[in-house]
């Protein structure tokens, strides 16, 4: 989400300046590559460039296709093939072993529901949310109608391009990004009787990191958590600790006792909640007061003692453990990379949590059967 913010306020500045702006979407894999789909990067008619579709071997090229499409207002599908050993042919020498294809869209303000007016409504609240961009590969040239729809749980919004296109591709769309919102899973797929190609993408709203306590030890936790595009509360019972001179990139800031905070914490599917107050009792109430746990990490700083002694202190006052709340507590809390320093149990902690929000095993790269990413 945080490519998605910068691109929506780099566009915003375009605005103001009067500057026509094209957006482009990596929106097919075929192997391997720097970047999956979603990426996405907004070019200006001067030139500048917000987000990333590439390591940046394609940025260059990219701006040339994307002032023509700007120049002539119609969408273009751009691929590049990487399979071929001379790669170089393209000026950009990439390496990666993969075919990229890349949607190039123009902006135009004027246009009801355009892509920009799609990304601003995915960030408007944590609710999941359902992109979908259909594409033409066989006629990369033609017009493509690109992003048009946005799906929630509740309504939809689509595009003027969505209520041109056939009823029965419509209907397929509509069917697929409905399975897409309940599997929360991103599908590309051929539309049924048609030569497009739909990219379904799973909008997740950012990760949520709760942090309990306010001590110096918190403080590259939080710069690092802000680097990432995370959205961030710090929660603790010293109103000296918890200021926005200490936490500027702080969006929520809590002051008040254990039992109080638990339901203030704002929780959902994409929340992690770490314990860092150095303070047994108030750990406890935090724990007590969050039970049932809803949120997929909770984690508790310090030896696994300590989690021991929060656990039995739990169940005396009442909490059964099931084997769901086992899966989400983590103590101690961090991926084991040796990490010392306030800094480096920040990234460790990033990490752990990062693995279990994407479902990985966060182990080394080179141990993994296949490509990277898991298309």
């Amino acid at each position: 989400m945080k490519e998605i913010k910068e691109i929506l306020k780099a566009y915003a500045f375009a605005v103001k300046k009067k500057e026509k702006t094209a957006l482009a979407t990596v929106v097919k894999v075929d192997g391997s590559s720097y970047r999956q789909p979603g990426a996405r990067m907004l070019i200006t008619e001067n030139g500048e460039l917000t987000g990333a579709i590439s390591g940046g071997c394609l940025e260059g090229d990219a701006l040339k296709k994307a002032q023509l499409v700007i120049f002539q207002q119609q969408a273009m599908l751009v691929t590049y093939d990487t399979t071929d050993e001379d790669d170089a042919k393209f000026g950009v020498g990439l390496g990666c072993n993969g075919i990229i294809h890349i949607l190039i869209e123009p902006i135009i303000a004027s246009t009801e529901n355009n892509p920009i007016l799609l990304l601003k409504a995915c960030v408007k609240n944590r609710m999941p949310k359902v992109l979908v961009t259909l594409f033409d590969p066989s006629h990369k040239r033609a017009a493509q109608p690109g992003t048009i729809l946005l799906l929630d749980a509740e309504n939809g919004t689509s595009s003027n391009q969505f209520d041109q296109v056939k009823l029965d591709i419509k209907s397929f769309v509509l069917d697929e990004a409905k399975s897409v919102i309940s599997s929360k899973k991103s599908v590309i797929l051929p539309v049924i009787e048609s030569e497009y190609f739909a990219f379904i993408e799973c909008m997740a709203p950012a990760i949520k990191l709760n942090i309990l306590g306010a001590g110096n030890d918190v403080i590259p936790l939080v710069k690092l958590a802000s680097v990432m595009g995370w959205e961030i509360t710090i929660a603790d019972g010293r109103s000296d600790l918890v200021t926005s001179y200490r936490f500027p990139e702080v969006g929520e800031l809590l002051i008040g006792k254990g039992d109080e905070m638990a339901g203030k914490l704002a929780i959902d599917s994409q929340t992690a909640v770490v314990l860092m107050t150095h303070n047994f009792n108030y750990d406890l109430a935090i724990l007590k007061g969050l039970y049932p746990y809803k949120c997929p990490y909770i984690g508790v700083l310090g030896p696994k003692k300590k989690l021991l002694k929060l656990k039995e202190q739990l169940i005396k006052n009442g909490i059964s453990f099931q084997k769901g709340d086992e899966k989400v507590i983590f103590g101690p809390m961090g991926l084991d990379i040796g990490a010392e320093s306030p800094e480096e149990i920040a990234l460790s902690i990033m990490s752990e949590i990062k693995a279990v929000m994407t479902g990985n095993m966060g182990g080394y790269l080179k141990s993994k059967n296949g490509p990277i990413h898991n298309n």
